[in-house]
């Protein structure tokens, strides 16, 4: 029994170590991701407002804009 406990706990070091390790290695690339994710969100966010906008003021330029871009039914 104290055996077992002692390797939980040593495979929960090595996997805090092992996490430590990989996210300071891979730290910029999480960061560079995260921040292209955030970007894409406020596009998205941004050009929904503008649709929505252009939906209430010109309903035919948003039909138009939506056959556009929905592809060919």
């Amino acid at each position: 029994m104290l055996r077992t406990i002692f390797m939980i706990g040593l495979f929960a070091l090595a996997g805090l170590f092992l996490l430590k390790v990989v996210f300071g290695i891979f730290g910029f690339f999480f960061g560079l991701l995260l921040a292209l994710v955030r970007l894409a969100i406020v596009v998205a966010i941004v050009g929904a407002a503008i649709y929505l906008v252009l939906a209430i003021v010109s309903p035919e330029t948003a039909r138009r804009l939506r056959e556009r871009w929905s592809g060919g039914n």
